[in-house]
């Protein structure tokens, strides 16, 4: 079993979405809390983000946000984190976040959130980064992402072994026990990086 304290959570941060996500980011939040686990995220106020942060820090749990600091300076950030980390840029927030956390679960999410997503398998896969990615597929957001990676794997862009890089969870439950659960990985496998 996984030792998981610290868990970067990537989500959106738009208003504009169904309440179906915001309902999902909330029982994340509240559960991570309940588990002693600490939420790290990118520290915006707003979307799921926001939500997510809020509902850790109602149920007594930790929040630790990492942000570039033009964002700070638009007055992008949630004001009442547990910590706020300042960044010069977005690949060193990505960098941090990834480097602090024990595991990372993917909520819905536009560009950035998808951007992140890829950038983590990606690491995983060159195995810069060993540790457990869930993908909290809501409401089947992600189903065509998850199509396309198939595709990739049955058209030799990538390996059948890649498919362990990533888990996929219907709840926040389940995304939780899967991070403990994930099976390890091993930097060996970049030898498998190339095709």
């Amino acid at each position: 079993m996984n030792d998981i304290k610290n868990v970067c959570v990537y989500s959106a941060s738009s208003t504009k979405i169904a309440s179906i996500y915001f309902e999902i980011a909330e029982e994340l939040g509240h559960l991570l809390a309940r588990k002693g686990i600490n939420l790290i995220n990118g520290a915006g106020s707003s979307g799921l983000m926001g939500t997510i942060s809020n509902a850790a820090l109602q149920a007594g749990g930790t929040v630790t946000g990492v942000i570039p600091r033009f964002m700070v300076e638009q007055g992008w950030h949630h004001q009442g984190l547990t910590h706020l980390v300042e960044t010069e840029t977005m690949h060193e927030r990505k960098q941090l976040m990834s480097e602090m956390s024990d595991g990372v679960i993917a909520l819905p999410g536009g560009c950035g959130t998808l951007e992140e997503l890829l950038e983590i398998i990606t690491w995983k896969q060159l195995g810069i980064y060993l540790k457990p990615i869930v993908i909290l597929n809501v409401n089947g957001y992600f189903d065509p992402l998850l199509d396309m990676l198939q595709k990739a794997i049955e058209e030799n862009f990538m390996r059948e072994e890649h498919r362990a890089i990533w888990q996929v969870a219907a709840t926040a439950e389940e995304a939780v026990e899967q991070l403990f659960q994930a099976p390890a990985w091993s930097r060996e496998i970049r030898k498998f990086a190339a095709v």
